[in-house]
């Protein structure tokens, strides 16, 4: 009985503590991400910004998501979102945009979601917005400054920036890191290419050899049986006498 009371115990403490971890861990991350937090540089990607309600009270109303000036994109659109309407401002970029050949002197400079009706993100809610984009510029990351706007009036400023080595800033702004873009396969290496075929020749020489051996075998099989043939008939006939 006693060690069951300990272990009901321990397991109670330890229940306790997933909860109170999981339960920082939720309030810590509740905020406004873009996912995939991943993109290649120089390709398109579809993103989403993830927007959760943070309070009890208020639904969220209205999103605002800054491009970086650093790194302007020549294409962007906006996926729709029922019941939400979107205006999307431009500014002008110098030196202008390569776009398959085209050159584009405008980038989207930010993006405004605004709810209408019945559609805010009520407590207890999220909603995610998508965004395709691209050329994606060769920078190591873009950082999107967001502001969310509830019904109550209060404004969540998501537009800090990380630190490298630091620690998760307060209130952090949505950030994509971008890769760069893997070597084209197109360019086969001309050794592995030679490898190959010369593994083919020597496949090909094998095969002749084997075939080879294979026939001189049956051909010593067929005489062997000729002469036991003519041996037989041989003993078979009779010697003629003088």
């Amino acid at each position: 009985m006693t060690r069951l009371r300990r272990t009901a115990t321990a397991a109670a403490a330890l229940a306790f503590t997933a909860v109170a971890v999981l339960g920082f861990a939720g309030a810590a991350s509740a905020h406004v991400t873009v996912n995939p937090k991943e993109a290649t540089q120089g390709g398109y990607a579809r993103v989403a910004f993830r927007v959760p309600n943070e309070s009890d009270t208020a639904s969220t109303t209205k999103l605002e998501v800054v491009l970086p000036e650093n790194a302007p994109v020549g294409s962007v659109s906006t996926q729709p979102v029922p019941g939400w309407t979107v205006a999307v401002e431009k500014r002008k970029v110098e030196p202008p945009i390569d776009v398959h050949g085209s050159q584009i002197t405008e980038a989207v400079s930010k993006i405004t979601w605004t709810a209408t009706g019945d559609a805010a993100v009520k407590p207890g809610q999220f909603q995610e917005f998508g965004v395709s984009m691209g050329p994606l510029p060769k920078v190591e990351s873009m950082v999107f400054k967001t502001l969310q706007t509830y019904s109550d009036g209060n404004v969540s400023r998501w537009i800090d920036e990380p630190q490298p080595g630091g620690e998760e800033p307060e209130k952090p702004a949505p950030v994509l890191t971008l890769t760069a873009a893997a070597p084209s396969a197109s360019a086969a290496p001309s050794a592995a290419v030679a490898s190959r075929d010369d593994d083919d020749d020597d496949d090909e020489s094998d095969g002749l050899a084997v075939g080879l051996a294979i026939a001189g075998l049956v051909a010593g099989l067929a005489g062997l049986a000729l002469g036991g043939l003519a041996f037989a008939r041989t003993r078979r006939e009779p010697v003629a006498r003088s």
